[in-house]
């Protein structure tokens, strides 16, 4: 087992790494940038070192910093929570050559499952169901258009490099796919460097349900049921709950298969999450792998008992699963609490929280790393908490999470609690009747 391990994010997950890091006795490290220097992922940790100034590329994205802060600390392994490094596969390959355990997958998983083209055809092969579409990379708009037709409309153009909702784009027609190839491109170009483009059939009524996993390096995987990712806006995930409202017991069991299947067909190792689009007929579709923690992996934890990132350094240390799943015994529930105006276009709002009071009682559990007198940084990602509760039921679970976000008191900034203190009282988001384009068709 690891001796001292190298936090290299910042924020809740940091703080999350070093809290199950103290209950395995292992010794931790946070590194941080001068805007957060009085972040609780610093006073938590064993040691802390400062590795640039506010801006990403100079501090979190700065892998020579935070190598030279894991060799100067002694760090026998780094943990790269999500975001950031988490899925850079030139940060895995220079741990390994630098004798450093990267808590993650490996560079040639990060890039078999990063390039979206090369993942959807490795999975076609291993037998998991995709969506029609091209293979590879399109060649031109002649070549999108004739299969389009081939497939049929509505078809939606991704990003083979694309992610965060950026670089995707739905063509109901001919004339439309013209309008939007160009505008595509450019834009996947400008975000990702990349403007290779891929297409596939448009899911109609799409639900975003995931399939949590969990691999040793022997190449055994087993899963640990899904997850309902449907509430998002702008591809950006807003609530997730397990389990899902629309999930059936026979379609856990094969979308579970097929989640393991993908992750043996690559050998992968660590915990990962397989994403699936699930249509109006409970056809299921993969949409991608990621090879890191997942934001809302404390609902998993909370339904089936387990510690997500104790079995995430376990398995980094090369111990073996037992091969067993884990299916949910209770409900549970997360709202992402972001430092956004919900009713200004959730407009992101940095500053200074003046008073803050956090929600408690059985069943509710929350990751922060934010206090009263805490100053929001602009330069990160607006999230600043995750409340979670679970119950016996769904509808048990959305009454408690109504009970808590009443509780929770956050002020000086605007946040997103309001927004979810409505959706909980929304009568179509409480029947579980909802797909991806809920917050397009509903005012909440």
């Amino acid at each position: 087992m690891f001796k001292k391990i190298l936090i290299a994010n910042r924020g809740e997950i940091a703080l999350r790494v070093i809290r199950t890091c103290k209950e395995m006795g292992i010794k931790t490290v946070a590194v941080y940038s001068t805007a957060d220097a009085d972040s609780l992922h610093v006073r938590f940790a064993d040691e802390a070192v400062c590795i640039g100034p506010p801006r990403s590329v100079d501090s979190y994205l700065a892998i020579p910093k935070i190598i030279a802060a894991a060799e100067i600390t002694n760090a026998d392994a780094i943990h790269p929570g999500y975001g950031f490094l988490s899925e850079n596969a030139e940060f895995s390959r220079i741990c390994a050559e630098n004798q450093i355990k990267f808590i993650g997958a490996s560079p040639a998983m990060i890039e078999a499952m990063g390039d979206k083209a090369s993942a959807k055809a490795t999975m076609k092969a291993a037998g998991v169901p995709t969506i029609p579409g091209n293979e590879g990379i399109l060649e031109s708009l002649d070549q999108a258009k004739k299969i389009a037709k081939k497939i049929g409309y509505p078809v939606m153009l991704k990003a083979t490099a694309g992610g965060g909702g950026k670089g995707m784009q739905v063509c109901n027609d001919p004339e439309e796919l013209a309008e939007g190839w160009e505008s595509t491109r450019r834009e996947a170009g400008a975000a990702f460097g990349n403007d290779g483009m891929y297409m596939e059939k448009f899911v109609v009524e799409p639900r975003h349900i995931e399939i949590q996993i969990a691999a040793d390096q022997r190449g055994k995987a087993c899963h640990l049921s899904e997850r309902d990712c449907s509430i998002q806006r702008r591809h950006q995930k807003l609530v997730e709950e397990t389990p899902s409202p629309y999930m059936t017991d026979k379609l856990r069991e094969k979308m579970g298969k097929a989640a393991i299947k993908a992750a043996e067909a690559v050998k992968y190792e660590g915990v990962g999450t397989v994403e699936f689009l699930v249509d109006a007929n409970r056809d299921f579709y993969f949409m991608e792998m990621n090879t890191r923690i997942q934001v809302e992996h404390t609902i998993t934890e909370e339904v089936v008992n387990y510690d997500l990132i104790k079995e995430q350094i376990k398995l980094a240390a090369g111990e073996n699963i037992s091969g067993k799943n884990y299916y949910p015994q209770m409900h549970a529930i997360q709202c992402r609490i972001n430092a956004e105006d919900p009713d200004r276009n959730f407009a992101p709002c940095p500053g200074r929280i003046t008073d803050y009071h956090s929600p408690g009682g059985h069943g509710v559990r929350l990751d922060t790393h934010v206090y009263a007198g805490y100053q929001i940084p602009p330069y990160y990602d607006s999230m600043i908490s995750k409340l979670i509760v679970v119950a016996q039921t769904r509808e048990e679970a959305i009454l408690k999470m109504q009970r808590a976000l009443d509780e929770y008191v956050i002020e000086g900034v605007k946040t997103t609690i309001p927004f979810h203190q409505r959706l909980m009282r929304h009568e179509r988001f409480r029947s579980g009747d909802f797909t991806t384009k809920f917050m397009e068709e509903e005012t909440v």
